[in-house]
C-alpha cells in the first residue's frame, strides 16, 4: 500500500538515526576524514538489486540530514511501491564525506524494512481471493518495532496490537497464573475494561466456542489443524449471535500453507515470520559522480 512515514515515525526515525550513526561513526570516520572533502558535493544513487517492496525510504534523509545540513534526498517512488530489480528509489546529494558516512547506516534499515514489506506481500498475495487479512505480531526488533509495523502496512498486511498497551489479549501463560477459566478472564477484563478490543487464544475448539460465547472480539486458534480451524468457523458462521467475532490463525504459517488456512473461512492470519524472519532486501548505495 502507498504511503509515507508520518510524523510520530520520523521523529522515531530522528531519535534511532542519532544511535545508529554515533555507533557506526563513533568519534570520526577515519578513512572518509583522510580521503574525503567535507565540502565538495557528489551524488550517490540507491538502487535495488532485486525485485521487492519500497519501506522506509525517508529514513536516507534522517540520517544525512544529521550528517550534512545541505543535503538532499530526491525520493523516486513511494513506500509500498513494487520495484524491479535495477530501480532507483532515490538519489543522495551531499558532501563526499557524509554520503560514504551515511552510506550503511541508510542501507541498514532500508534493507531489512523492504524485507518485511516484501515477504509481507508474498503473504498478502496468497490469500488473494479469500476474506483473511496478514497481520503481524509483537515478535519484532527492540527498538525497531513502529517501524517493522510500518514495513507490513507497506506490503498490505495489518497490524495488529502495538503492544500491550492498546489491546487486551488472554493467552495460556495468563490462565495458568492467575488459576482463572478462560470465561472468568474474558469476564474479569470487561469488567475493569469494558471497551478494551480483546482476543482471547484458545486450544481447543470447544474452548474456543467458550470465549464466542463469553464475548470475545478475536477468538486466536492457535497450532489448531485445518480440521479444527473449520470446525470453529462452521461454529461461528451458524450462530448469528457471534457474526461480531473474527476468528484468527496463528502458530506455525508460512508461505506454504497460508493459502490453505485463508481458505478456511478465518478473518485473521497472525505471521511473526513477516517481522522476525524476513530476510534483508539487497539494496546498494553507489556514488555516480564527485564535482
Amino acid at each position: 500500500m502507498r504511503q509515507t512515514m508520518g510524523e510520530t515515525l520520523l521523529m522515531l526515525a530522528r531519535q534511532l538515526a542519532l544511535v545508529a550513526l554515533r555507533e557506526d561513526i563513533g568519534p570520526g570516520d577515519i578513512t572518509g576524514q583522510a580521503l574525503l572533502s567535507a565540502s565538495k558535493p557528489a551524488t550517490a544513487e540507491i538502487r535495488f538489486k532485486q525485485d521487492g517492496v519500497l519501506a522506509c525510504i525517508e529514513w536516507a534523509s534522517v540520517v544525512f540530514a544529521e550528517l550534512d545540513a545541505q543535503a538532499r534526498v530526491e525520493i523516486l517512488s513511494r513506500d509500498g511501491d513494487m520495484l524491479r530489480a535495477g530501480t532507483v528509489a532515490a538519489r543522495v546529494h551531499g558532501s563526499q564525506q557524509a554520503l560514504v558516512a551515511g552510506e550503511r547506516t541508510t542501507l541498514n534499515l532500508i534493507q531489512r524494512m523492504c524485507g518485511v514489506a516484501t515477504l509481507t506481500a508474498r503473504m498478502v498475495a496468497a490469500c488473494e481471493g479469500t476474506r483473511a487479512m496478514v497481520l503481524d505480531t509483537r515478535k519484532t526488533t527492540p527498538g525497531l518495532r513502529a517501524f517493522e509495523k510500518y514495513a507490513v502496512t507497506c506490503g498490505g498486511g495489518v497490524n495488529h496490537r502495538m503492544g500491550l498497551y492498546d489491546e487486551a489479549m488472554i493467552k495460556e501463560n495468563h490462565l495458568y497464573l492467575s488459576g482463572l477459566e478462560l470465561g472468568e478472564a474474558i469476564a474479569k477484563i470487561r469488567k475493569s475494561r469494558p471497551a478494551a478490543f480483546l482476543t482471547a487464544e484458545a486450544e481447543s475448539v470447544s474452548q474456543a466456542r467458550l470465549a464466542m460465547e463469553a464475548g470475545a472480539n478475536v477468538v486466536l486458534l492457535d497450532d489448531f489443524t485445518l480440521d479444527e480451524i473449520r470446525q470453529a468457523v462452521e461454529h461461528r458462521n451458524t450462530r448469528p449471535e457471534f457474526s461480531r467475532v473474527q476468528l484468527e490463525v496463528s502458530g506455525g504459517v508460512n508461505l506454504g500453507n497460508i493459502e490453505s488456512y485463508a481458505k478456511t473461512g478465518v478473518e485473521r492470519i497472525s505471521v511473526g515470520s513477516i517481522t522476525h524472519s524476513a530476510p534483508s532486501l539487497d539494496i546498494s548505495m553507489k556514488v555516480m559522480h564527485a564535482q
